[in-house]
């Protein structure tokens, strides 16, 4: 395998290894739930605790988040891209490195129990299982509520540990893969909309937005191209208005579109409700049946847009 995989370069090598991993994940998942990165969660967790005051003034705790950023990113990221020299098979440290970037592949098993949950009216059950997966508070939430959240978490999720983490490796190769995951693991620990982070995660929210925004985009196009067909013209002019903004609003709004569902809007977030854009108000609300029909639609796109990255190396893996 050494010599076979040793042949190819660039965009290919990384075609071929995101297959390997891919699969070499899949069958793990069947066997062991794990994240790699718990470590790292941790660490984040307890750095916060540690220099995030909230006696310190506004400005203050701004600073403090980005200089938070910098000591925990910048030297990781270093001596991951010194360590290559030292690897006699880089194929492979490329392949561990996405690995590690790579999501568990263990959130469709998850939110398929969520869903059985609340179709057999177990909604304790459906809220101990979902609020692991999300920021917000999940006591309150209503069967529907669940099935909301279930639903857009899964979006951002299966973009966020899969997705993106997909694009920027075979863009630019395994250390920028993993290095979006660590900016998405902090950006969840210290994410805004939790009141002790209001200023603390600032900075590390707009880098997340940031490395995001194309991808999204890409996968917006997708959703457009493959799920609205002929009302694609029209479409395209409505949903343009979410398009430079520097959030996730337009694969909510088109997700929304898609399944006929009302999506987004108020949530609680430790005690405080935030009021947030909402999508597709004319529609009926997310049911435990959407969180599969969400699931399929979603996990088909993935497959597709997998599907156009092979057919682009096939002519090269032929000659």
């Amino acid at each position: 395998m050494i010599d076979w995989l040793s042949q190819y370069h660039g965009f290919t090598l990384n075609t071929l290894l995101l297959l390997i991993v891919i699969l070499i994940k899949s069958v793990v998942a069947h066997f062991s739930h794990n994240n790699p990165l718990r470590l790292f969660s941790w660490y984040c967790q307890r750095l916060a605790s540690k220099v995030n005051k909230p006696q310190n003034t506004t400005q203050q705790q701004k600073i403090a988040g980005i200089i938070a950023v910098v000591i925990t990113l910048i030297p990781l990221i270093i001596i991951l891209w010194l360590f290559v020299d030292f690897i006699a098979v880089p194929w492979l440290w490329q392949a561990l490195l996405l690995y590690l970037a790579l999501g568990d592949f263990q959130l469709n098993t998850t939110t398929k129990a969520i869903s059985q949950a609340l179709i057999a009216r177990q909604t304790l059950l459906a809220k101990q299982q979902l609020a692991p997966l999300v920021l917000r508070d999940v006591e309150s939430l209503s069967s529907m509520g669940i099935a909301k959240a279930t639903v857009e978490m899964l979006l951002l999720r299966y973009l966020q540990h899969y997705f993106i983490i997909a694009c920027y490796f075979l863009a630019f190769g395994a250390l920028a893969a993993l290095s979006c995951r660590l900016i998405f693991e902090i950006h969840y620990c210290w994410n805004k909309k939790q009141a002790n982070f209001q200023y603390f995660g600032l900075f590390i929210g707009k880098i997340a937005a940031l490395i995001q925004w194309f991808p999204i985009r890409l996968f917006a196009l997708l959703m457009l191209l493959t799920s609205i067909g002929r009302h694609f013209k029209s479409a395209l002019k409505h949903y343009r208005k979410y398009f430079f903004s520097l959030n996730n609003d337009i694969v909510l709004a088109l997700l929304a579109d898609i399944l006929n569902i009302r999506l987004a809007g108020v949530a609680m977030y430790q005690g405080n409700k935030i009021r947030r854009l909402s999508f597709n108000d004319h529609s009926q609300q997310p049911q435990a049946n959407d969180i599969n029909r969400a699931n399929k639609l979603i996990r088909q796109l993935l497959y597709f847009s997998f599907a156009l990255t092979i057919i682009a190396v096939i002519p090269t893996l032929v000659h």
